[in-house]
């Protein structure tokens, strides 16, 4: 079809999710720990990709509960972000949330990276616990969701996107 001006229109192919992000976009926000009443922990991880190539400025959203299990906490806002380096590392200083009614305690992710298609979200889980979410994981799988203890106060939450390590994600 040809209207006054316009020929032919071609079609492209689908375009990546952006903004792209600025290195400045996550600096500051990763430490949700400073002021906060509870427990102070430290998360650490890598994210990659499916042949273990690292992710540099990759940026992760954590949201999650106060150390008494509670999401309204008016002197906790339970969100933080941080970027990736260009090993792929990311940390967080937060504090050891409590557990939600029916749930064990848990922290959510959210990944965002210039070329995903749409955004990522995960849950890394303290231990082995009974919770539904985790459940909904094939029992093969769920370890992937489980931080790793480095010290009485240190945890290690790799990511990988793909491949058959690939770390469980959820829809919205």
């Amino acid at each position: 079809m040809t209207r006054r001006g316009v020929s032919h229109l071609v079609p492209t192919a689908e375009m990546t999710l952006g903004p792209f992000f600025p290195r400045e976009f996550a600096e500051g926000v990763n430490d949700l720990a400073k002021g906060a009443q509870g427990e102070a922990i430290e998360i650490t991880g890598r994210v990659v990709e499916l042949d273990g190539r690292p992710l540099d400025n990759l940026v992760l959203e954590i949201w999650q509960a106060d150390g008494a299990g509670r999401l309204d906490n008016p002197d906790f806002s339970g969100w933080g972000r941080a970027a990736t380096d260009a090993q792929g590392s990311y940390r967080f200083r937060t504090i050891r949330p409590g557990a939600i009614a029916g749930r064990a305690p848990h922290i959510n992710f959210l990944v965002l990276y210039s070329g995903l298609m749409r955004q990522l979200q995960t849950v890394m889980f303290f231990d082995s616990s009974d919770d539904p979410v985790l459940h909904s994981v094939e029992q093969a799988r769920r370890s992937r969701l489980v931080a790793v203890r480095i010290n009485a106060n240190s945890y290690r939450f790799d990511i990988r996107l793909r491949g058959g390590d690939e770390t469980p994600f959820f829809d919205d």
